[in-house]
């Protein structure tokens, strides 16, 4: 039997991750005097506390935690599908949880190199794999295939988040002088770094720019497009529009960003990535 577990990137709560049938350990977010995990707290509230001056940090699941999922599972083959390398430590703190079990050789972390919309999709898929009687090794062999087949951009209102997370290439930390202005971010191909992508005036010219770039990725039905936003829904909303009049037959789903992904990215930011299906 195979079991799926995985982080917040998935932006799954444990409750939801259960009902679901897989895992999900969250990440931890802190704020003032606050100490939370990443999709249990307020959101209205952590914003307000944002807009006060306070600034989130974000830290990978306790070791602990990921060890007692693994331990709680131990009759089953694991496969933990953890967000991004270098993005966080929670691949790090997965693999550093197998290596202290007595049964590591039934535990397979996977490098996503992705995060959030994406993952969320891998682990999604990966589940409905396992329930369809798919072995461990086709399971892994499928998310290999679909790691290579996603890209993602972030479009942040606040660059300051990002520079302070110093999960840039020195080259987009350059972007910093531009901040009246909309940098465009992608992820690197390795999923450790976002790099620049562009400078725009707008979001809709910046999503625009997004638009133009994956025309030769030849966006359809053999793929999904996610939005994802730090409380701008309306922002979303226009350029989902934007992409379903520019790729027929495109499946676009929007998601709320969680606590943990608004600390790097910053309020009102938005995630544009696909994935193939």
């Amino acid at each position: 039997m195979v079991q799926i577990i995985t982080d917040s990137s998935s932006l799954y709560t444990p409750e939801e991750a259960r009902a679901a049938g897989f895992e999900a350990v969250p990440l931890c977010v802190c704020i003032g005097d606050s100490h939370q995990r990443d999709l249990l707290l307020n959101m209205e509230e952590y914003y307000k506390k944002i807009a006060q001056g306070l600034v989130p940090s974000t830290s990978q699941p306790p070791l602990g935690d990921v060890m007692e999922v693994f331990e709680a599972c131990r009759d089953s083959e694991i496969i933990n599908i953890s967000m991004a390398d270098g993005l966080s430590g929670t691949y790090q703190t997965a693999c550093g949880a197998r290596e202290m079990t007595d049964h590591k050789e039934q535990i397979h972390v996977f490098n996503s190199r992705t995060l959030c919309g994406p993952h969320r999709h891998m682990v999604e898929t990966a589940q409905r794999m396992k329930e369809s009687g798919s072995t461990a090794q086709e399971i892994l062999a499928w998310l290999e295939d679909a790691a290579d087949n996603t890209e993602s951009f972030l479009i942040p209102q606040d660059f300051s988040f990002l520079k302070r997370g110093g999960r840039l290439t020195p080259l987009a930390a350059a972007t910093g002088s531009v901040l009246k202005l909309k940098p465009v971010m992608k992820l690197t191909k390795d999923g450790k770094r976002l790099d620049k992508f562009g400078v725009k005036r707008t979001m809709n010219s910046a999503a625009q720019s997004i638009i133009e770039y994956l025309k030769d990725r030849h966006l359809g039905s053999s793929h999904i497009l996610y939005i994802s936003h730090g409380n701008a829904l309306e922002d979303a909303q226009k350029i989902k529009a934007m992409f379903q009049q520019a790729f027929s037959g495109l499946e676009v789903q929007i998601l709320e960003l969680s606590a943990a992904f608004v600390a790097q990215g910053g309020p009102r930011c938005v995630a544009i990535q696909y994935i193939r299906r």
